[in-house]
């Protein structure tokens, strides 16, 4: 299931420096980020594969998560909140606010076959 953790942050009269070597647990093979996004829901998908982490640095914005046993809704609203999300889980992104830069890391590269866009089906019957 898809979990926040929270990055070191050191903070001074300078500013705020926040690490994230050590608590990413997994090596990283891709970085992207997401920003000008309007109304729009981004992801819609899960993985076979791939572990992600995101951080949103500026702004904030809301990730739906499904682990095809529990759902979740997250609040990525400081740039020390980081969600890992595990290759099951199947999630969305709303809510972005207008300044808004997400960034993700990945475990693996870009694969169009790692990606599963159905949703977890309903389990009542």
């Amino acid at each position: 299931m898809a979990k926040i953790i929270d990055l070191k942050t050191y903070t001074d009269k300078r500013g705020n420096l926040t690490v994230i070597e050590k608590v990413i647990p997994f090596d990283i093979k891709r970085i992207f980020y997401i920003y000008g996004v309007d109304d729009s829901v981004r992801g819609g998908h899960r993985h076979h594969k791939t572990i992600q982490a995101a951080i949103c640095l500026v702004g904030s914005c809301v990730i739906w998560n499904d682990d095809g046993e529990n759902q979740e809704t997250f609040e990525l609203d400081s740039p020390h909140k980081c969600l890992l999300l595990d290759p099951k889980d199947w999630h969305k992104m709303y809510k972005f606010t207008p300044d808004a830069i997400l960034m993700v890391l990945a475990s693996e590269q870009y694969d169009a076959d790692d990606y599963i866009f159905e949703a977890y089906t309903d389990k009542q019957t």
